[in-house]
């Protein structure tokens, strides 16, 4: 993908985000999330990088560190950008179970950092014990509920709820909060 220098952009034209994934699914909640927070339209392009953790990530620690490199990332290949956004789903295990969660790490060009997780649902037992094997979620997901390629649409949060939410919207509000010291730079 070529990406426009920034010197050539006019104040009249839209704001540049880079997401440190090409997952179709991080781009457009990204792009429905700054749209909503800052009323206004932005261009969103995503970009391969390696979130240089676990390709299933464990626990908050290690998955907040995919989201935090993702968006380094992306900023190290495009640094005209105006923000990075990383976003990096991650499961953890407590008395109750195997959950399933996400964080969000964004960088704007003034170097101002907002982060934020998304809420944290349990996963059914045969999931977790298909994750436990080995297996990265969105692959268990798929071998147990005969899917093809369900974390570039659902996702476990689709398919565990009939859709009533999908990765897309359960991203967003997160992104949203991670915008709050960017959007409220005063305050932080």
């Amino acid at each position: 993908m070529i990406f426009p220098k920034r010197q050539n952009f006019q104040a009249s034209e839209k704001a540049l985000i880079i997401v440190g994934s090409k997952n179709p699914v991080k781009i457009s909640c990204t792009e429905l999330a700054f749209t909503e927070a800052f009323k206004q339209g932005f261009i969103v392009n995503g970009v391969n990088v390696s979130s240089m953790v676990s390709d299933q990530p464990r626990g908050d620690e290690e998955t907040f560190l995919g989201a935090k490199n993702r968006a380094l990332n992306s900023k190290s290949i495009f640094p005209e950008a105006d923000y990075w956004v990383g976003i990096e789903g991650g499961i953890a295990e407590d008395t109750l179970g195997m959950n399933a969660f996400a964080w969000v790490y964004i960088e704007n060009k003034s170097g101002k950092v907002g982060y934020s997780k998304t809420g944290v649902f349990y996963l059914p037992k045969a999931i977790a014990d298909l994750v436990n094997s080995g297996i990265e979620l969105g692959d268990a997901d798929d071998q147990f509920f005969s899917k093809e390629n369900s974390k570039q649409s659902g996702g476990s949060v689709g398919i565990l709820t009939n859709g009533v939410l999908n990765r897309e919207s359960y991203y967003q509000q997160a992104i949203i909060l991670a915008l709050i010291p960017i959007i409220k730079e005063n305050l932080y």
